[in-house]
Parts: structure tokens; sequence; C-alpha cells
């Protein structure tokens, strides 16, 4: 990727308390990508950051389907949906992005996942793949083709928003040592092959320069 400084954008993905260890939705190892990511970001003059914004009666919680287990998958009218334990909701501690995180040049908080009635995994598109974030739009218009991103978790909200990403027509790479997985019934590797075919980069750390 040779591109102006001034048309890349890091994206860092949820890296909020609700998803480190402790958190309502812990990613094993998910405070690890703190000091990845601050490393790397001040080789960015933009940057975005994205954060979970769930309503206490989201419709993902399982805690909000009686006789449902986390987890656990049910239909809903555009698909079928995991079940959450109760994670990042609204002005809750869980919901905080991490005290130690240093990306103090980002320009926009992107907060998603706070229509009651869809999840919204990707940075771009919400899960019933018709409502939009916006984000595509801002990028473009500020002249962004080239996004780096990282966060959690590599195998949902990461690789959704990188294969949107790719839709938009972004040139697009993920940091694979700034993020961590849930890894569900083999959704890491299903998320990496599905990156690979649309033409996302993965890379290290060390590539980003």
């Amino acid at each position: 990727m040779t591109t102006s400084a001034a048309q890349r954008a890091l994206i860092v993905i949820d890296a909020q308390y609700g998803f480190m260890p402790g958190g309502g939705l812990p990613v094993a190892g998910g405070d690890a990508i703190v000091p990845v990511i601050n490393r790397i970001a001040p080789r960015f003059a933009n940057a975005v950051l994205t954060q979970d914004w769930h309503p206490a009666d989201h419709i993902s919680f399982a805690s909000n389907h009686p006789g449902r287990q986390p987890f656990e998958t049910i239909p809903l009218p555009y698909g079928p949906q995991v079940l959450w334990p109760t994670h990042c909701v609204q002005g809750t501690r869980d919901a905080a992005l991490h005290d130690e995180l240093r990306v103090p040049q980002a320009q926009l908080i992107l907060r998603k996942g706070f229509h009651r009635e869809v999840d919204s995994y990707s940075a771009f598109m919400e899960a019933d793949r018709a409502t939009t974030t916006g984000l595509a739009a801002y990028l473009q218009a500020r002249g962004i083709t080239q996004l780096v991103l990282c966060g959690l978790a590599t195998d949902y909200c990461v690789a959704w928003s990188a294969l949107d990403a790719r839709a938009a027509g972004f040139e697009v790479a993920v940091v694979e040592d700034a993020c961590r997985a849930i890894d569900l019934n083999g959704s890491l590797a299903k998320a990496w092959a599905d990156m690979a075919a649309a033409g996302v980069q993965r890379i290290q750390s060390a590539d980003v320069h």
C-alpha cells in the first residue's frame, strides 16, 4: 500500500472494557492489544475509534430472551443472531474505551449497536445489512482511501468491518497482533478466510510504517 498519510486512517474497533478480561463479553487477552495499538497509532495522521453502545434492552442480549443462554443463536427478521452476554451498555464503565488507549489524534468516535432491534458488528453497516453507520461516507468525504484496522474481536467486529470496508471500495489491512478473537465454533479461521478472499491484507504491527 503506497498512499499519502492524508489518505490513510487507523480504525480502532471496540477497544472497550466490555471486551477486556473482567468485562461483560471478555475476549481472552483483549487488554494485550492496547500497548500494540498505542505503538502504531502515532504513525497515522487520521484515526477513528468505534464504540459498542447498546441500550440495556438490546435484542442481542440473552438476558432479554427468557429461557435463552449466551452464545445460542436465534432467528430474527434480518437473519440468525448470536445471543451475547450483556455488554457495553450505554453510559456504563463496561462501554468505556480503555483508559490506557492513546490515540489522541482520533477525529471521530463512532458509536454503533444503539438501535435496539438490530445488532451491529461492523463499523460500516448494521447486521440487517441495510442500515448504514455513515462511516464510509465520512471517510470518502475526507479523501481517505486506505484503512488499517485493529481491535476487538478479530472474528466479529473487526472482520465484519474489514469486509464492509472492502465492499465500499477501500484498501484494507488488519493488524493481526493488535487484535484478539472470540473464536466461537471456528469463527476465527472463517473470518481470516473470508477476509483473504475479499482482498484484505493480513499484517503485523511491525509492518505498519
